[in-house]
């Protein structure tokens, strides 16, 4: 019986050998989460995928990009929309605050924080109007500052807008998107407004973003930034 073990064990060595035994590749570096994740949603971020570098290629990313593809990660985060449910969305920052904003969208993905929707700017045509007017969450666009000949901070990959529409950028009496003007009155708040102490302005305050909804010669209330 011993040699019948010993045998089974040395056929058993033999076939491991041979390639009879598969070996899973390596998975792709996530970020750990705590909690279920569905299959329709999940936590990661990374160099930017070919795939996603054909899509921005000629909009958000062009020839006037300040930043290398090399310097721009892609961020897959899951978050609760204003329909109470679970969704996936994306980002594209500078990868030197990809693990800034992972966290960040999954600590108000469990405080069930409400986002309209997260969507890459290439899905409106680079258009930062169009993106803002769908109420989109974005990041990374080459664009210039609203009425400057400047680059925005968006084009450099360290700046996201959130719920455009719930929180408008205000410079005087005029209000950016047009549609959002309701939501210029700060005092009454409403679902995906920002405000100073909420779920949203800690996330990001705790660390090292400046919010500007904080700024002094005009508020813009979706804009987050951080320095790298």
């Amino acid at each position: 019986m011993k040699r019948f073990y010993e045998r089974l064990a040395f056929t058993c060595i033999l076939t491991l050998l041979a390639g009879g035994a598969t070996f899973a590749a390596p998975a792709a570096t996530t970020t750990p989460i705590e909690g279920k994740v569905t299959a329709a949603a999940t936590v990661s971020y990374g160099s930017v995928p070919a795939s996603i570098q054909r899509k921005i290629m000629g909009i958000s990313f062009n020839k006037k990009t300040p930043v290398k593809m090399n310097d721009l990660s892609y961020v897959k985060v899951r978050y609760i929309g204003f329909d109470n449910k679970e969704h996936q969305g994306e980002l594209i920052v500078h990868k030197k605050l990809a693990k800034d904003v992972s966290e960040i969208f999954e600590e108000l993905y469990k405080k069930r924080y409400p986002i309209d929707k997260i969507r890459l700017v290439d899905e409106y045509k680079g258009s930062d109007d169009l993106s803002m007017k769908a109420n989109n969450t974005s990041a990374f666009n080459t664009r210039t500052v609203a009425g400057k000949n400047k680059l925005s901070n968006h084009s450099y990959g360290i700046a996201i807008d959130i719920n455009p529409l719930q929180n408008p950028h205000v410079v005087g009496s005029n209000v950016s998107p047009a549609t959002a003007k309701a939501y210029a009155n700060r005092k009454v708040v409403r679902k995906g407004m920002i405000v100073k102490g909420d779920a949203c302005y800690n996330a990001f305050k705790k660390r090292g973003w400046i919010w500007g909804g904080e700024w002094k010669s005009s508020k813009d209330y979706q804009h987050f930034e951080k320095k790298i």
